[in-house]
């Protein structure tokens, strides 16, 4: 058998240190990366912590928005009747989810509570549809004109004029104007400017009411 030259020992011994030397190296490099890794990911977990305790709070602060503004508004269209509404706020599959519901309260202490277009009727629906609209153009700051086409058609005759004169409080508080389409009269004595729309010769006809 032969046995290696000194030298061809020594050249082996170099290149198994050079392959050492490299793999600590290498070795050294990914322990670093895996440290500035580790270090991002503990940055954009708290990153994401923030970001949702931010969107947390937005979202409570916008739901009490609603929950005031819209118990406002049943109270004040039904003034004969205990409502009111709660928003509660549930984590579902790792998004927020919110539901509107309506509580009522009977004389007699019992309380029916449930989605308004299940439990409540057209009417109450129709002032929780007209109030989140004015809701989501303030939050968005969408310029301060609502228009309503027939969109009273359910509302029982004893709190139209409730109605009338809620949209026109909204109307002074919030700075903003609403153009209401409608047969009833009493939406037109509710309202600051009010106009009869007529067909003459083929043309549109304008006869000023009020205001």
């Amino acid at each position: 058998m032969d046995v290696p030259s000194a030298s061809n020992l020594r050249s082996s011994l170099e290149r198994v240190k050079a392959l050492r030397d490299a793999a600590v190296s290498d070795l050294a490099r990914v322990d670093a990366d895996v440290k500035r890794l580790d270090s991002e990911v503990a940055t954009l977990v708290a990153v994401e912590a923030f970001i949702r305790q931010l969107i947390d709070q937005e979202v409570t602060l916008g739901v009490q928005a609603v929950e005031q503004l819209q118990t406002e508004g049943l109270q004040a269209v039904f003034d004969d009747q205990d409502l009111w509404v709660k928003a509660p706020i549930e984590i579902q599959r790792g998004k927020v989810s919110v539901d509107l519901v309506t509580v009522q309260k009977h004389p007699g202490g019992s309380e029916v509570e449930g989605l308004s277009s299940d439990s409540f009727g057209g009417s109450v629906s129709t002032v929780q549809s007209v109030l989140l609209r004015l809701i989501i153009m303030m939050r968005w700051g969408l310029r301060p004109v609502l228009l309503l086409d027939e969109s009273l058609p359910a509302f029982d005759a004893n709190y139209v004029a409730n109605m009338g004169h809620f949209l026109s409080t909204l109307c002074k508080r919030l700075g903003m104007d609403i153009l209401l389409v409608s047969h009833n009269p009493a939406m037109v004595e509710a309202a600051d400017h009010a106009y009869r729309i007529s067909k003459s010769n083929g043309h549109a006809r304008f006869d000023k009411l009020r205001g």
